[in-house]
């Protein structure tokens, strides 16, 4: 996995201005996944950056880069909570959260719902987008059920952030330096 990958697809996270991101990835095999992984929480985890596995499958691996800090806030919520619960999520703390994640996204073709909490959505969008409640006002990252004018100035954050990102990196600078410390 390289610099490039990850910088293109979760500079936002890498600003700390989103709690995570997660894109796909080929690898040769699970442990070529791994020891890459590992490389690179190595070279950010002074960051406060993570990244994990989600899943390993026909050479493709589903990799989550996050915020821990951001995540344990997000997941606070009760409307996320009430959600995590319907989904056998029992209260648990993040990595208990990921871990249970981690074994919907293996048991299931399609990828969970809940996840949008995992990506840092707000938990009424990711509630509205379960159970249908409305319809949606626009469509950016995730769809957009309840504060419209919000999700548009974020979006548009997240867009001028991968531009700007994505030209750092092709001037030389390394993750290490692009990566915000919290």
């Amino acid at each position: 996995m390289s610099e490039e990958a990850i910088i293109r697809h979760c500079a936002p996270t890498l600003a700390s201005i989103k709690t995570a991101n997660m894109f796909t990835c080929p690898f040769s095999s699970r442990q070529e996944m791994l020891c890459s992984l590992r490389a690179f929480n190595r070279r950010l985890i002074r960051k406060g950056l993570r990244i994990l596995p989600l899943r390993y499958k026909d050479g493709l691996g589903l990799i989550y880069v996050y915020r821990p800090e951001k995540l344990a806030r997000d997941l606070k919520s009760d409307v996320a909570g009430r959600i995590l619960k319907k989904y056998g999520y029992n209260g648990c703390r993040d990595a208990a959260c990921l871990r249970r994640l981690m074994e919907r996204l293996h048991n299931q073709e399609e990828f969970p719902h809940e996840i949008g909490l995992f990506l840092g959505y707000p938990p009424e969008d990711v509630d509205s987008f379960i159970h249908k409640r409305c319809p949606h006002k626009c469509v950016g990252c995730w769809k957009v059920y309840h504060n419209e004018e919000a999700a548009r100035v974020l979006f548009a954050r997240y867009k001028k952030c991968f531009a700007l990102y994505d030209k750092l990196w092709r001037e030389g600078r390394s993750i290490e330096r692009l990566t915000v410390a919290v």
